[in-house]
């Protein structure tokens, strides 16, 4: 069986989760079938890279739609097509009406839930929003990346046959995100590794949650360091904001470390292995692969009780779940009294971490995603022979 899988972000231009999630299933996807990765950006080892034909001054919606017919046409002698995230869901649905084959979408987040992007793609964002209903109402079949995603997906799309959607959640690689020695990386942002770290890892976006998590930090015990390692803002107005919202915050406390690059992997290891606490705030997330990063490297966890968290982090087991309010004050407070408990008690803290490593390596293998997404391919297959 031989694979297009189409996706905008792809390694080393990878800058979300659904990018960490192409990356690592490649490789086990190449281990069972064949597969030709087609991606957005520069030219590199293991894809074929697509880019706007033209369009240099159109909404971005558009431009990524140009990408998307050079990807549908690239595809051509393929078994199946399998797209992750709007940006090459329209490539997939156009790929499969052209060579007559099945097209499967990976849900990593859907539009409906994200209405703050009509901030970052104006128009655009109607336009992500058709591409995506056009896609999945279409699609053979549909991976959700946890049961709450799948939930999500059959409440926005009600017309979905509910058998066409299943369940892969994602994976970990336990080698790669694993509790290490060193500490030189976190000397170089001027982080004190012998002190508590309330560590945040993401992008710069309202979906993530970063301006609860630095209210709630003016109440965070003041021994605590906070860092940020957090960049890649979706808007100026957003960076604008985070900036003084962070600067009020360091202005009151001492130890805030903003952090606004992407650090490679063998550093954000050093950050997560010597986090006391990792806090993820958001208010929409479909699984939140970067709680398995953290757990995988032996750190606590504090989340939002929001879409698949709650089937990564167990509750007083792996760490602590946050109920999400819209009344922001008590949302923010829970994250404050959360974090708070976890630092006042290092040894639970540290036995969450112990043992939301022993479930990353027990329960998130990239090899049973892979396996359960070629099941996946051979159904979606079935489906259309039929």
């Amino acid at each position: 069986m031989r694979i297009g899988l189409l996706t905008r972000e792809y390694p080393p231009e990878v800058y979300g989760g659904a990018g960490v999630h192409v990356g690592f299933l490649v490789p086990r996807l190449r281990e069972l079938v064949e597969v030709d990765v087609h991606c957005f950006g520069a030219p590199r080892e293991g894809a074929v890279a697509h880019n706007p034909l033209g369009l240099e001054d159109a909404n971005a919606a558009l431009r990524t739609l140009s990408a998307d017919l050079s990807m549908a046409a690239a595809t051509a002698g393929v078994d199946l097509v399998h797209s992750h995230t709007w940006y090459a869901n329209m490539a997939g649905h156009l790929a499969a009406l052209l060579h007559g084959v099945p097209h499967v979408v990976t849900a990593h987040s859907l539009e409906p839930r994200r209405p703050w992007k009509a901030e970052q793609l104006g128009g655009g964002y109607r336009v992500s929003s058709w591409v995506e209903r056009t896609a999945y109402e279409a699609a053979a079949a549909v991976i959700a990346v946890s049961e709450g995603m799948r939930a999500d997906v059959l409440d926005c799309y009600p017309s979905l046959d509910p058998d066409r959607v299943h369940v892969v959640r994602n994976g970990i690689d336990t080698v790669e995100y694993r509790p290490v020695p060193e500490t030189d990386a976190l000397r170089r942002f001027g982080v004190d590794p012998d002190r508590p770290i309330v560590l945040f890892v993401g992008r710069i976006t309202r979906q993530k949650g970063l301006a609860h998590l630095v209210a709630a930090a003016h109440a965070i015990a003041p021994d605590a360091q906070v860092v940020l390692c957090a960049g890649a803002p979706d808007t100026p107005e957003i960076a604008e904001e985070t900036r003084a919202a962070v600067a009020r915050l360091a202005a009151a406390r001492e130890g805030v470390h903003w952090i606004q690059e992407m650090l490679p992997a063998a550093e954000l290891r050093q950050f997560l292995t010597a986090a006391t606490v990792f806090v993820c705030p958001s208010v929409y997330e479909p699984l939140g692969i970067v709680n398995l990063e953290a757990m995988a490297c032996a750190t606590a966890v504090v989340a939002s009780d929001v879409g698949g968290i709650p089937e990564v982090v167990a509750h007083g087991e792996t760490g602590l779940l946050v109920r999400y309010s819209a009344d922001a004050d008590a949302y923010e407070a829970g994250l404050a009294d959360a974090v708070n408990a976890l630092l006042a008690d290092p040894a639970r803290a540290a036995a969450m971490g112990a043992a939301g490593r022993a479930r990353a390596e027990r329960e998130f293998s990239w090899e049973s995603v892979a396996a359960r997404t070629v099941e996946v391919y051979r159904a979606a297959e079935s489906s259309i022979r039929r």
